[in-house]
């Protein structure tokens, strides 16, 4: 017997235990409102999404095919439409999760206005995101089981028991728009009490997966910009740990971290890591410092100084007091920051890099499984890079390397339209079509993501508006663009306010009131132009 039938049995037997005073009640209308209001806490959302994003893990790991996906949202109506859209055309949720981007949450959810990626955000802006994403996707999954009622009690009226049974088995078989969030707590917002403290109202609010990079919170920087500092193993570990405790104080024991590296575009560091021995992270950390030996006699007024391995050495101290590394070390500083991570408490990685490019993230991958052999990672398919330039001179470098005549191309030019119907142009197109499932099969990538795109989307949809409907277009640009493409693609949001809850709201009326309920739904209703 199904949760539904159940729900209709326990609360038939409370009514009858109840007496007349509980007349007015009926079982299946409780029933239904169960099922519409199936997640109670935001809690029970962070134990049912972990419990998803830890089989797709393993998943993975039998199978590099079977990768997940995402895209960045920044309101929960974005979110709520992208899963209806999932729902709609792929018919399942399976492997599709949602984004929660700090940048996206910096430029578009502070009290401040719009605000660079540098943690100047409010700290409760991103849980009280998370916490309105699932508030849509809860209203998502009321009002889609709403229609099935409604179409149930319809198909009972008309005496069709056929019909009547198939969508009773969609009701009971019905799949949440409920999916894991990838929720971005930046460097932390402070201390690892600090973290601690925000992860836990992160999970609160339904987190099952939270994000943290290993830059120092007061200068943090966004992945893709320059002057990003990172900080000593210690400080990172102490906040992975941070995080895994708040999951386990939350009861959420298999909750997921991702720790993110931005070693690769990081030269500089605000501390001399502390060493107690030679070989330590510590001095790990240190050897990879632009460093000068120098003589005691060298000495000058207020210099820094480290020994390593018998030598005096001065670390180059830039006059912001931070401390630079070597040139050309990026790479193996993201290494060691997995494995180490990995080795502390964290699930998968996250290596931001300068450019998409399947071989460089091989190789880095490949390094790290050599010490934690199912490592994965969770990687930014960025709207930060020039994927069209980015992938037509991987394929330019592909014909020299090949000894192909490239006199017809220049390097420099290929974003340029002039090459879109090229053999160059198809094949890099191709190549990005394929990105993310070679990236997935060759390096290690679990999770494909793209942190803002729906910032982007927003941008560009409200420009194609505003430049028809303030110039000569008139109401027709909004048609024609718009409303036109929504009734003919079936987007649900057409019948808005069937979307904000209107017909929720009339049916719960009649549960309440019965014939007397004065309902919205009626012959005078303009949503009715678009059955």
């Amino acid at each position: 017997m199904s949760a539904y039938q159940n729900d209709i049995k326990a609360v038939a037997a409370l009514k009858e235990a109840a007496g007349s005073s509980w007349s007015a009640i009926n079982p299946e209308s409780v029933a239904r409102m169960r099922a519409q209001n199936r997640f109670k806490t935001g809690l029970e959302i962070a134990q049912y999404t972990a419990d998803i994003m830890r089989r797709d893990m393993a998943e993975y790991d039998a199978d590099s095919s079977l990768y997940t996906q995402s895209l960045g949202c920044w309101h929960g109506f974005i979110g709520q439409q992208k899963l209806i859209s999932i729902k709609k055309h792929l018919k399942t949720t399976n492997k599709r999760y949602l984004y929660l981007s700090g940048w996206m949450v910096a430029a578009l959810r502070s009290e401040f206005g719009p605000l660079p990626d540098q943690s100047m955000h409010e700290k409760t802006a991103v849980s009280d995101l998370i916490e309105e994403l699932y508030t849509f996707l809860r209203q998502a999954d009321s009002r889609e089981l709403d229609l099935l009622f409604t179409a149930l009690d319809a198909a009972r009226e008309a005496g069709d028991t056929a019909q009547a049974n198939e969508i009773q088995n969609q009701i009971d078989n019905y799949e949440t728009h409920i999916v894991p969030i990838i929720a971005d707590i930046d460097a932390g917002f402070g201390n690892p009490e600090a973290t601690y403290l925000l992860a836990k109202r992160m999970i609160e609010a339904g987190a099952c997966c939270i994000q943290i990079e290993n830059q120092v919170s007061d200068e943090k920087q966004c992945g893709h910009q320059d002057g990003k500092v990172t900080v000593p193993h210690a400080d990172f570990l102490a906040k992975i740990a941070a995080v895994r405790y708040a999951f386990l104080e939350l009861g959420i024991d298999n909750g997921v971290i991702v720790a993110r590296t931005d070693s690769l575009g990081a030269g500089l560091t605000k501390q001399i890591a502390v060493t107690k021995e030679p070989g330590d992270l510590g001095d790990l950390y240190n050897s990879f410092l632009d460093c000068e030996e120098i003589s005691e006699a060298e000495l000058g007024n207020g210099d820094v100084v480290i020994k390593r391995e018998g030598k005096l050495l001065r670390p180059k101290r830039l006059p912001s007091n931070l401390f630079q590394f070597r040139k050309g070390t990026g790479e193996d500083r993201c290494v060691l920051d997995c494995i180490t991570s990995l080795q502390n408490g964290a699930d998968l990685l996250w290596i931001e890099t300068e450019k998409p490019h399947v071989g460089q993230i091989k190789a880095m991958v490949d390094r790290i499984r050599e010490v934690v052999p199912n490592a994965k990672l969770v990687y930014n398919n960025s709207p930060s890079f020039n994927w069209t330039l980015n992938f037509r001179q991987q394929v330019f470098d592909q014909f020299v390397a090949e000894g192909k005549d490239v006199s017809a191309y220049d390097r420099a030019k290929l974003m340029s339209v002039e090459y879109d119907e090229t053999e160059l142009a198809q094949i890099a197109d191709e190549k990005i079509r394929t990105f993310q499932r070679d990236g997935s099969s060759h390096a290690g990538i679990f999770h494909h993501l793209i942190t803002l795109p729906t910032y982007h989307t927003a941008a560009l949809s409200t420009d194609n508006l505003a430049k028809g409907y303030f110039a000569d277009q008139g109401m027709l640009a909004y048609v024609k663009g718009v409303q036109r493409q929504e009734i003919r693609q079936g987007i649900a949001c057409v019948k808005h306010q069937n979307m904000a809850g209107s017909d929720i709201g009339d049916n719960h009326k009649e549960y309440f009131a019965g014939e007397a309920a004065l309902k919205a739904s009626g012959k005078d209703n303009t949503m009715n132009q678009f059955h």
